[in-house]
Order: C-alpha cells, then sequence, then structure tokens
C-alpha cells in the first residue's frame, strides 16, 4: 500500500500531459520518481488514472520577493514558507480520457504492477533487463524493437571513458542472450563484436573477480545470471613481419584464431573497394577507376577457379596471371606483388581495358594509395598459404557454430580497421540475403563516426546505411556506439528504435540528434557519472534513468578469475618448481 506524498498544484495550471505536485511536509519526491494520480471526471462518469515521470523539482520561499529576504526568513524577521514542489511529465492515461487532474488530487509513488503499467512495461510480450531505476525497480526494454518485430537497432552516446558504452552493450547482449524473450531462438542467436580499444574484451569467457555482494543482489533483482559468456571465438589479426601466422595479441594466448584473407578471395568477393577510406573515393574520377579495377580482378579470379577446376588443381590461392613486371611475374602470391600487377596495368605499361577513360594521373593517385597501405594491408592479404591451411584462417561470424565472435582490429591501422570491419560486414549482409530472417545477428561496433561519418562518402558507409534501412528485415541487428552522435550519417542513427546517451559534451548535448531528451536530461546527461544511462524507447514517451550493475565478466586481465584447469595447472606447476 502507497502513501499519499503530495497533492496535484492547484497554483500552475495542470493539463492531460503535464502537472506541477506539491510535495507533503517530510516526504520526498525526486527526479526520475514514477507517480500516480487518480481523478474523478467532472461529470461523474468515471475515474481515470495519470501516471507520470517526475522530470524536474525545485524549491522556494512562498512571501518572499527580493534576494536578502532570505536572510530575513533565516532569522525570523520575515515569515515564510517553504514549497516543495514537483512537475510531472505524463506517461499514460487510463482510459484514455484526455482532461486535466484536479487540483487537490492526491499523488502517490506508482510501485509494483502499477509502476509496471506506469512505463508500459506491463504491454511488453518480449522484454530484456535494461539496468536498475533511481527507485531499485528494472526497468525494462522491449525485445519487439530490437529483433525487428516492430523496430531494429540501438544507438549509443557519450564521451569516452565516462559513458561506457562498450560497457553497457555488453550487458544488453548478455541481458539478451540469457533472456526468455529469444525463446526457442536462443541458440542459433549470434553476435559480431568489433574489438577497438585494447584487449579488454578478450576475458569475456571468465568470471569477474571484483564482483561484490550488492552486484549479486542487483543481478538477481533483474533476472540476468551472474555468469560470463558462453560459447565465445576470439580472432585477432596475423603478427607483422611473420611469415608464420601468429595472433597479434600480449595478453592471451589460448584458444585464439588468426584471421586473413587470400589475394583470390579479395578479388573474387569484390572486396578491392574497401581499401579505399571515404575521403579517397571523392577525389576526381579515383571511384570509377576503383570500380573498374574491382570488376577486372573479380573477372580474373573467376576465370582462375574455372581454370582450377578445369584442370583439377587445388591451389586456389593464387592468380596465375600473364608476365607483368621487369622480372616476368606470372603469379601473385603477395599483397605487394598485386600492387606491382596494377602498377604495371595502369602506370608502366598502361593497358586500356583496366584504364578505360580514365586519365593517368587518376591511376598514379590510385596506385600511391595503394603503396600507402602497403604496410597496413601487407599481413593481412596473402596468396602464399594452400587452401587446406587458408581455411583455418577463414571468418564467418553467420556459419560459425560459436553464439559470439570477438574481433579485434585495435592493432591495425586507421584503414586496416575499415577494411576489416567493411568486408565483415559485407559478406554477413550478403549471407543474410540469402538465408532470411533467421539466425538474428548483432553487431557491436564502436566509434561508429568513423565508419558512417555525416559527410562523404565509402562502401563501408554505404553498407552500414543499408544495415540501418533494412538490417531489421534481413535479422541483422546493429549496436552502435559513438561519442558524438552528431557526426554520424542520420540514416544510420535515425533508424534506432533505442537511444542511449551516457555523459556528453556540453555543445554536443545541444545538438538535434539529442531531441528525444527533455531539457533536464539534456542538463543532467553532463553530470552523469559511469554506469549510468538514459534510455529512450518507442513505447515509453520519458526517457528512464538507470544504472546497469557491474559486470558479472571479467572486462579485462585484472578481473579475470582462474578456470578450474587453469588451477590445477598452475598448482602442477607450483609442485614441479
Amino acid at each position: 500500500m502507497t502513501t499519499t506524498i503530495g497533492f496535484v498544484l492547484g497554483t500552475l495550471e495542470a493539463t492531460p500531459l503535464e502537472f506541477w505536485v506539491a510535495v507533503s511536509p517530510g516526504h520526498v519526491l525526486r527526479l526520475d520518481d514514477v507517480v500516480e494520480v487518480q481523478t474523478s471526471r467532472p461529470d461523474g462518469a468515471g475515474v481515470v488514472r495519470f501516471y507520470g515521470v517526475v522530470d524536474y523539482v525545485r524549491t522556494m520561499y512562498e512571501g518572499a520577493q527580493f534576494d536578502t529576504d532570505t536572510f530575513l526568513v533565516k532569522s525570523g524577521s520575515l515569515p515564510a514558507n517553504i514549497s516543495y514542489a514537483a512537475h510531472v511529465q505524463v506517461t499514460r492515461i487510463e482510459p484514455e480520457d484526455y482532461l486535466p487532474p484536479q487540483p487537490g488530487d492526491p499523488v502517490e509513488l506508482a510501485v509494483d504492477e502499477n509502476l509496471k503499467g506506469a512505463l508500459h512495461f506491463d504491454g511488453m510480450e518480449k522484454r530484456i533487463p535494461a539496468g536498475m531505476m533511481r527507485n531499485s525497480f528494472p526497468a525494462y526494454l522491449n525485445f519487439e524493437f530490437i529483433n525487428g518485430e516492430k523496430g531494429a537497432h540501438i544507438n549509443i552516446s557519450g564521451v569516452s571513458g565516462v559513458a561506457t558504452k562498450t560497457s553497457y552493450a555488453l550487458f544488453l547482449l548478455h541481458s539478451i542472450f540469457n533472456s526468455a524473450a529469444l525463446g526457442a531462438q536462443r541458440a542459433n542467436t549470434k553476435a559480431l563484436i568489433f574489438n577497438v580499444k585494447g584487449e579488454d574484451l578478450f576475458f569475456l569467457d571468465k568470471s569477474n573477480r571484483k564482483l561484490r555482494a550488492e552486484d549479486y543482489a542487483n543481478y538477481q533483482t533483474l533476472g540476468v545470471p551472474v555468469e560470463p559468456f558462453n560459447d565465445v571465438r576470439f580472432c585477432a589479426a596475423p603478427r607483422k613481419g611473420s611469415h608464420d601466422v601468429d595472433p597479434h595479441l600480449d595478453q592471451r594466448s589460448d584458444n585464439i584464431s588468426v584471421y586473413l584473407w587470400s589475394i583470390r578471395e579479395l578479388c573474387r568477393d569484390r572486396l578491392f573497394s574497401f581499401l579505399f577510406a571515404g575521403e579517397d573515393l571523392e577525389r576526381g574520377n579515383l571511384g570509377f577507376l576503383v570500380a573498374g579495377v574491382q570488376e577486372k580482378l573479380a573477372r580474373l579470379a573467376e576465370d582462375n577457379d574455372r581454370a582450377d577446376k578445369k584442370a583439377n588443381r587445388q591451389l586456389g590461392v593464387r592468380l596465375d596471371v600473364e608476365p607483368f613486371g621487369a622480372l616476368d611475374k606470372q603469379e601473385i602470391e603477395t599483397f605487394r606483388d598485386l600492387l606491382e600487377f596494377l602498377e604495371d596495368k595502369l602506370v608502366e605499361n598502361p593497358d586500356h581495358s583496366w584504364l578505360g577513360r580514365n586519365a593517368a594521373a587518376t591511376a598514379e593517385a590510385l596506385i600511391r594509395r595503394l603503396w600507402g597501405i602497403h604496410n597496413e594491408m601487407g599481413h593481412l592479404i596473402r596468396g602464399d598459404l594452400p587452401r587446406e591451411q587458408l581455411s583455418k584462417y577463414h571468418l564467418d561470424p553467420l556459419s560459425d557454430a560459436h553464439q559470439l565472435t570477438i574481433v579485434d582490429i585495435n592493432k591495425l591501422g586507421g584503414k586496416a580497421q575499415k577494411f576489416v570491419v567493411g568486408v565483415l560486414l559485407q559478406k554477413l549482409f550478403s549471407e543474410k540475403e540469402k538465408r532470411g530472417q533467421n539466425p538474428v545477428v548483432f553487431i557491436v561496433l564502436d566509434e561508429l563516426n568513423k565508419y558512417a561519418p555525416r559527410e562523404g562518402r565509402s562502401p563501408i558507409k554505404n553498407l552500414l546505411v543499408e544495415i540501418a534501412e533494412r538490417g531489421r528485415s534481413l535479422g541483422i541487428i546493429l549496436i552502435g556506439a559513438q561519442q558524438t552522435a552528431s557526426e554520424v550519417e542520420r540514416r544510420v542513427v535515425g533508424q534506432a528504435a533505442i537511444r542511449v546517451v551516457g555523459r556528453l559534451d556540453s555543445a554536443e548535448s545541444e545538438r538535434s540528434e539529442y531531441n528525444f531528451l527533455t531539457g533536464a536530461c539534456r542538463k543532467r546527461s553532463l553530470l552523469l557519472k559511469s554506469g549510468s544511462m538514459f534510455v529512450h524507447q518507442p513505447e515509453v514517451p520519458a526517457p528512464l534513468l538507470i544504472n546497469f550493475p557491474f559486470p558479472a565478466y571479467a572486462t579485462r586481465e585484472s578481473e579475470a578469475s582462474l578456470t578450474e584447469a587453469e588451477i590445477a595447472q598452475l598448482e602442477d606447476d607450483l609442485d614441479r618448481f
């Protein structure tokens, strides 16, 4: 049973969408509290219930006119009462009779079922925990606005380090994977996470040793198990300067897969354009030449495939071509060989079937850009490995048996990062077009402003726009994060049904991309602490402030607890020592 904490204020107007509450002495009403008001229709035809969220509170002396009256009141020379009032934004009216509450109507805190009704949680057939509200009740997201049934995609904004964007994305994934909302699709649902900072995500399969008792209580309240991610595949780029294919990681060496691409894959699958950043393709006719070269390489690779099949050869990783270069090479085995081949065809001995109607300066610009990324890309694109060995380095999140795939790109250069992200998303998108909506695949991508900037064009930006606009029907869900949503392509951010905001920069908070936040929320976003986020979803008219619990899984090496096998191995090592 709840207690009346105040009454609808009669000195300020009340409307069906907002009203003020005079808080009773001895009671407290805070920002983010959820309240309910019951009012009788003036014609006596029934009762209307209003539910809302407190978005503004204030106190003041009644009767004081001047600033110095404060001193007179404190000294007892001027009598005055303290007015404690709160503004409420209405979130639900039952039944939907849009008439205002009456002055003097009692106001109570909404709890239990009334709280769920006030925030439309009761109507969510599929819901996942989003975090804890200020009143210690769990908040939920409607999974139908995530998985594509009614809407799709999640976008998270906030300054680096404080907003904990990646941490909240991981918490949402953990909630989704362990939620009953997935139903029979739980076993088939997959996720692809690009690790862009450090090696912190390479310990998600281990428990967090720093969990406290209150963290366990929060997980219990949310209904989320306290356990690490299960069924995880960790993938890393090969180490530079080594003929052997070893993962370029420093903190972990077990259960790591290496990813790379063959020369033939690059050509046959039309991945050549992903070698160029957006600003490259905007200069002159370079974009047209890139498209033409990409098509010529694809046809060359297809001809090689047919020749190999006819001759029953099993190489499958080399492109046998006509002689090129000063040494009259006939095979392309390395990325450098590919660059020399293209330089011969486009610049040194121009072949108009490759150059087309493009000017020589355009061809020279293309070759310069390719040589500029040679050191970044040479270890990722190789043609000197046999097919049976190359298959070990094939990365396909959709066909992979693991539920969660972590792809490390933090040690790659900027253009190499864009290449890896673009190629994997392109392959995933193409496969989903063939297979349909199931299984659903979640993509977690931080620094979205780098891959889909507001200005310019590039293959990866076009792909992300396609995913944002068509991914819902294909079962591709983008969980994108960035420091500044104002610098991301509008069509990518605007398609996100769920918007999440951590601490913002003061200038960024005023941008139109955050119009879903109230004025008070924008101001508060400058003060949010780590672990606190504003969450906005279509069914709830007001943004909700939530806190998500400390991770149950390790997010850095120092948090990782040892497994039983590792403890046994350590004991054996100590005994031998």
